[in-house]
């Protein structure tokens, strides 16, 4: 595991227009190289918004964040070669195969040829979708279009990957081999950013964690100390103690 800070994020505000409140509302917290940081929350949060901003896909309100010490304003290209995205919508070609798909995106980040074509089919072997390669997205499961996403995201091997959601509405098999890779990527160094309503999947999942609700941080650490903390037994009973909301809410 590398050292320093990923991400340093100061006071971040984002208000939509015509909204009457923010979706983000004066919230700050740094990541830590190597490490998988979860902002968690319901729906509606501001969980997307943060991510967003983070990747530089939206412009905030107010506030400050960097990248690795690079801010979007002055190093946009630079960050944008060190990170990737798994968005919560399928970002993939229905009528393409998964072979098709992949390529393609790898092209985007410059990849070609031979060790393309090697990174493609250890990625499916390791997400089990080898037989199915040849398949149209469109014709994929709900779980086997996650993992493919997923595979879409990390074929250029970012140094910061963030995950909005990456296992939402996926069966339990597609779920645990998620997991088990985003384990084993960050043990090799990427660090992970990583939202979620899925409070047993995030206690097994992360390294530290940010609860999120209306916009604000409302409680953050590390999973085990805060459930101690708040004398709860889960994350779940935590949130529920701390919103008096339930999740699924």
């Amino acid at each position: 595991m590398t050292h320093g800070t990923a991400i340093e994020v100061q006071h971040l505000k984002k208000i939509y227009k015509g909204a009457l409140h923010p979706a983000v509302n004066d919230i700050s917290f740094s990541v830590k190289s190597g490490e998988i940081y979860g902002l968690l929350g319901p729906n509606g949060a501001g969980k997307t918004t943060t991510i967003s901003i983070l990747c530089g896909l939206l412009k905030q309100n107010s506030g400050e964040v960097s990248i690795c010490g690079l801010t979007h304003e002055n190093s946009n290209n630079a960050i944008k070669q060190m990170i990737s995205i798994v968005p919560q919508d399928i970002a993939l070609y229905p009528t393409l195969t998964a072979v098709e798909n992949l390529e393609y995106i790898g092209n985007m980040y410059g990849l070609k040829g031979v060790a393309l074509k090697q990174k493609i089919a250890e990625c499916l072997e390791i997400f089990g979708l080898t037989e199915n390669k040849n398949k149209q997205i469109g014709k994929y499961s709900g779980g086997m279009k996650r993992r493919i996403n997923l595979i879409a995201g990390i074929l250029h091997q970012p140094n910061i990957l963030f995950l909005d959601e990456p296992t939402v509405g996926v069966d339990v098999h597609s779920r645990n081999i998620i997991t088990k890779f985003l384990k084993k990527i960050n043990s090799e160094g990427t660090t992970i950013i990583y939202t979620s309503h899925l409070m047993e999947e995030a206690q097994n999942l992360c390294t530290r964690i940010a609860i999120i609700d209306h916009g604000v941080i409302i409680a953050s650490g590390e999973p085990t100390v805060l459930i101690q903390q708040y004398g709860c037994s889960n994350l779940e009973e935590l949130f529920l103690k701390l919103t008096g909301r339930n999740l699924r809410d």
